[in-house]
C-alpha cells in the first residue's frame, strides 16, 4: 500500500496536536501522583471504549467495577469479563515493553494478541489465522490465510523504513490501518490494533489515542474510505482523537499548576458567546476538523485557544 502526501492528516491539524505535545513536554517530568491517576483513567477509558467498539456490553462504570475492584457484573458474560481484564493487562504490557526499551517485531504484535485473548480462546490465541475470512459490510476482502505470514514481516518491515519518514501520530495512524487491512487473527484484530497504534504513540511521549464508542459508526465508515484508497479522512480522525486526550492531559497539568484556564474545555454554547458564530456553525466547523475540538460523551467541547486560533486564521484568509 502506498499513500500519497496528500492524502495524509491535515497539517493544520498536525501542527495543532505537534504543539500540543510541545506544550506538554515542558511540564516533564511529571509528578507520579498525577500519572498514576491520568493512566487509572485512560485505562478504564480506553478499555470501556475498545471493547464496546467489538459489542461488549459493560458500561463505563461496570468496567471500571470489573477491572479496579475484581466486581463480577450480574447479567453480563464471563467473556466480557475476560475482555475487559484482558485489555487492562494489554495496556500494562505496552508499558512495561516501553520500560524496558524493546524493539517492535512480530512476536510483539502476537504477544498483545495472546493476552486479549486469553481465557476466551485457546485455539486462535496469539497466531495467525490459518483460514480465509470476510468483514461484515466491508468492501475490503482480508488476505488470504496462507499470504499472512509474508504481509506481516512486510509490515514490520516497513515500519522499520518508514518510522522516521511520518510523523508519529501519521506512523501510528498508519500501523493501525494496515494491521486492520492484513486481519492477520481471525479475532481480535481491532483491539490488537488500538493496542500497537498507542504502542507507537505512547513510546514517542503521547498520551494513549482513545477512539470513543459513540463515534463507532463515523470510525467504520473513515476504515471503510481507506480501504477505497482515501485516507484523508481516517487520518484525520485518529488524529483529533489524539488532539482530544493532549487536551486532557494539558488539562489536568495547567489545572495543578496555575489558575489560567487556557486548557481547559468549553462548550460550543460558551464559545458561542465569545465569537460571532452561532451554535450550529461552530458544531459543523467541529465536525470537520476546522475548529480543535474533542467529543466528551455526545457534546463537542472546545478551547479558548482553538477559537482563537481558528478566528486568527481566517482574518488572515
Amino acid at each position: 500500500m502506498n499513500i500519497m502526501e496528500s492524502d495524509m492528516i491535515n497539517p493544520d491539524l498536525l501542527r495543532s496536536i505537534e504543539g500540543k505535545k510541545r506544550e506538554l513536554d515542558t511540564f516533564r517530568p511529571f509528578s507520579p501522583e498525577l500519572v498514576r491517576k491520568l493512566e487509572e483513567q485512560f485505562t478504564v477509558e480506553w478499555t470501556y471504549n475498545s471493547n464496546a467498539i467489538e459489542g461488549n456490553t459493560l458500561t463505563l462504570q461496570e468496567t471500571d467495577l470489573v477491572i479496579n475492584r475484581g466486581l463480577t457484573i450480574g447479567n453480563k458474560t464471563l467473556k466480557e469479563h475476560f475482555e475487559a481484564l484482558n485489555h487492562k493487562e494489554g495496556i500494562q504490557y505496552l508499558y512495561d515493553f516501553i520500560k524496558k526499551k524493546k524493539e517492535l517485531d512480530e512476536n510483539t504484535i502476537l504477544a498483545i494478541h495472546k493476552i486479549i485473548l486469553q481465557n476466551i480462546s485457546k485455539m486462535d490465541t496469539g497466531r495467525y489465522r490459518r483460514e480465509n475470512v470476510t468483514i461484515l459490510g466491508a468492501i475490503h476482502l482480508p488476505p488470504s490465510a496462507v499470504k499472512i505470514p509474508k504481509l506481516m514481516s512486510e509490515f514490520i518491515g516497513w515500519y522499520y523504513k518508514n518510522k522516521t519518514k511520518l510523523s508519529i501520530v501519521e506512523l501510528a495512524a498508519w500501523v493501525h490501518y494496515q494491521l486492520v487491512y492484513i486481519h492477520p487473527f481471525i479475532d481480535g484484530n481491532g483491539r490488537t490494533s488500538r493496542l500497537l497504534m498507542n504502542l507507537i504513540l505512547l513510546r514517542h511521549g503521547y498520551p494513549p489515542a482513545v477512539i470513543l464508542n459513540i463515534d463507532r459508526k463515523k470510525y467504520y465508515r473513515v476504515l471503510k474510505e481507506a480501504d477505497s484508497g482515501k485516507y484523508t479522512n481516517y487520518f484525520n480522525f485518529i488524529g483529533r482523537s489524539v488532539e482530544r486526550s493532549l487536551l486532557i492531559y494539558l488539562n489536568a497539568l495547567k489545572s495543578k499548576n496555575d489558575t489560567g484556564d487556557r486548557y481547559g474545555y468549553i462548550s460550543l454554547q460558551e464559545a458561542a458567546k465569545l465569537c460571532d458564530y452561532g451554535i450550529e456553525y461552530l458544531s459543523y466547523l467541529a465536525r470537520t476538523g476546522r475548529l480543535s475540538a474533542v467529543k466528551i460523551r455526545r457534546n463537542w467541547m472546545t478551547t479558548r485557544e482553538a477559537l482563537m486560533e481558528y478566528i486568527e486564521k481566517v482574518k488572515k484568509i
